[in-house]
């Protein structure tokens, strides 16, 4: 038996589920005293019941002493060690040993409790680990155009990394050669795999598919969105949410009420009505068992880490499960517009050519000049072009006119591309129709280039930051979810913000704001709503974010600052995982409120059982025990979608 114990297996096991170890050699000692005391001597049963106490209730005890020590508070497992060992030094008194054996099962039940509850939190951190635990520990680079693989922390900004076809991706990097398609799902929790070529963004933690790559390391690997994730899922646990801390405190002045009560009991019946001493002591040690708030302790956060492991999985990061019970509370939703409604980039959205000309052919021009260019709306052209697979023409002495436009020479013609008014003071051409067109799109929040080749307008091309695909979809669930107010807040004129509104069918629309002037609207609706959710990515959102009950963050395009203040993340920019964030906080508030009536109830009952004389201290033991795995059973419902 020594040399079991001293095993390296047994001292891992040991180590990874002391909770369970204790409790199964409690078992097996008290039934081995069980045995002895109806086998063998009483001598032998005594001994092996003691070491059964002292392993069951060890880490109990050391617990419930800690707490009375150091915080002057008394605990459940103090009381429990308290009820069991009345109950051993009851049986001592009447030589009754069958209750040294009701002590003992009333520890072995309780530490089972604590190892269940122990492996089912385990189990909610080993699921968001597996999630999160998913970037290989080297990469493959080049070192004087050599193949050397080193470990991720040693890579440098502008490294070139090798991917191969199946391969994990080591670091968030930029493609530079190659196509594939990765599966994200570490990322953004959908398995679909993404296409992915030249100048995309790769994230660390991603599969790659068919194809091999070479990448450009543009961010240091500790910044990588993936470790930046594992760095929020670490303080996941750190703050209790508020019906935690309400419980906790509750807790403790229960245990006080429920000590004096039990010593009360003891006490009074024998000394003014009579009752027999044995009697009413053995009724009080179940007294102190079934009203133990054990079952209402484990009411909560087992319900609330299953939420955010399965969160986690579906891409939606909670910072804590504070803010994973506030989200199902939210009655007000304030939304950044730029990147979080709209892509955040540019795209050509309309080309309206001039009679004679055709769009393939003003897109053609405006991408010779544009392909130069470095601004964004040059980009945006410049990729419509690329799009359509259109031939790239060479343009020579190319200017750029700050704030205005391009010029150069394509095909030894000379081509202007810029505002209305820069092109239509450069070619004298009647332009009315245009014009009309330019005001059009204008009201519509779009950006209107005019292209012009020798003295001739050849058309017009319109570019906006477009609205998210999803985005619409996800207002309209909101609404039927029951948010009773969704806003949008911008920087953007109020004729854009406006237009992107409409659209989207947001009513409250607050436009050329400053980051102060966010957080006054925030204020506004908190004040109206009580609860107001924030959802913005950059860096003048963190503000609103932090000031808002609860701040949402874009996690793929967010900037540090938003990440870092928000409470809940949507990976990999996934607008539509919003209402599956609400109705999972949801869910958790129903399940925790559940767990708390269940749990009450069955105190209720037990105690009514106990006064009546229907229970003994073991069938105390197994209803108070066996309502608190309930619950936590009960809590772990939350971990499947």
């Amino acid at each position: 038996m020594t040399r079991l114990f001293s095993t390296p297996d047994f001292r891992q096991l040991l180590h990874k589920y002391p909770e369970a170890v204790a409790a199964v050699s409690c078992a097996i000692l008290v039934i081995l005293g069980w045995l002895s005391l109806n086998f063998a001597s009483v001598g032998i049963a005594l001994f092996l019941l003691t070491v059964a106490y002292v392993i069951g209730g060890y880490e109990s005890t050391k617990e419930g002493l800690t707490t009375l020590f150091e915080e002057h508070q008394l605990d459940v497992d103090l009381l429990m060690m308290v009820a069991a060992v009345g109950a051993a030094s009851l049986g001592l008194w009447q030589q009754d040993y069958t209750l040294i054996i009701d002590g003992a099962i009333l520890i072995l039940i309780f530490a089972i409790s604590g190892a269940l509850e122990s492996f089912a939190m385990q189990r909610t951190e080993r699921n968001i680990r597996r999630l999160m635990a998913v970037a290989p520990d080297t990469a493959r680079t080049l070192r004087n155009h050599q193949e050397v693989e080193i470990p991720i922390h040693q890579l440098q900004i502008d490294d070139i990394v090798i991917v191969r076809p199946g391969e994990l991706i080591p670091t968030d990097a930029i493609i530079i050669e190659g196509h594939s398609s990765l599966n994200q799902a570490s990322i953004t929790g959908e398995s679909i795999p993404v296409e992915k070529t030249i100048g995309d963004e790769v994230f660390a933690g991603t599969l790659n598919g068919h194809g091999a790559l070479r990448l450009r390391v543009h961010q240091p690997p500790e910044s990588s969105l993936i470790q930046r994730v594992i760095r929020l899922v670490e303080q996941a646990q750190t703050e209790a949410p508020p019906s935690q801390e309400f419980i906790e405190k509750f807790e403790r002045g229960y245990a006080q009420v429920i000590v004096i009560s039990g010593i009360l009991l003891a006490i009074i019946p024998p000394l003014f009505l009579g009752w027999d001493w044995e009697t009413t002591i053995y009724r009080a040690l179940i007294f102190l068992v079934v009203a133990s708030p054990c079952a209402l302790m484990a009411a909560i956060m087992p319900t609330l880490l299953s939420g955010i492991a399965n969160g986690a999985r579906q891409g939606i990061l909670f910072k804590n499960g504070a803010q994973l019970e506030k989200i199902g509370t939210i009655k007000a939703i304030a939304f950044d517009k730029t990147g979080t409604l709209t892509t955040g980039k540019l795209q050509v959205v309309e080309i309206l050519p001039t009679s004679g000309n055709s769009p393939e052919k003003v897109l053609q021009l405006a991408a010779a000049l544009e392909a130069v260019s470095e601004h964004p709306i040059g980009e945006a052209i410049a990729a419509a072009a690329s799009e359509k697979n259109l031939k790239l023409l060479t343009a020579k002495t190319v200017q750029a006119k700050a704030g205005l436009g391009i010029v150069g020479l394509v095909e030894n013609q000379a081509v202007i591309v810029g505002k209305s008014s820069f092109v239509a003071a450069e070619v004298s051409q009647d332009n009315q129709q245009l014009q009309a067109e330019t005001t059009r799109l204008e009201n519509e929040g779009k950006t209107v280039i005019w292209v012009a080749q020798s003295q001739q307008i050849l058309g017009l091309i319109a570019v906006a930051d477009t609205v998210r695909s999803e985005a619409k979809i996800v207002i309209e669930r909101l609404k039927k979810m029951g948010v009773k107010q969704i806003v949008m807040l911008t920087g953007d004129n109020q004729r854009t913000a406006d237009t992107v509104a409409q659209s989207l069918g947001i009513t409250g629309v607050y436009a050329n704001l400053l980051p102060e002037d966010k957080l006054t609207v925030i204020r506004q609706l908190k004040q109206q709503y009580n609860t107001v959710a924030m959802i913005g990515d950059g860096i003048n959102d963190a503000p609103a974010l932090a000031l808002a009950t609860v701040g949402i963050a874009m996690g793929g395009a967010g900037t540090d600052v938003a990440l870092e203040t928000a409470d809940i993340v949507l990976m990999a920019n996934r607008l539509d995982k919003l209402p599956s964030a609400i109705r999972l906080g949801c869910r958790s508030n129903r399940i925790v409120r559940q767990n708390i009536v269940f749990a009450l109830s069955f105190i209720g009952l037990l105690l009514i059982a106990n006064f009546a004389g229907q229970i003994n201290l073991p069938l105390g033991v197994i209803g108070h025990e066996g309502s608190t795995v309930l619950v936590t059973l009960s809590g772990l419902r939350l971990l499947k979608a």
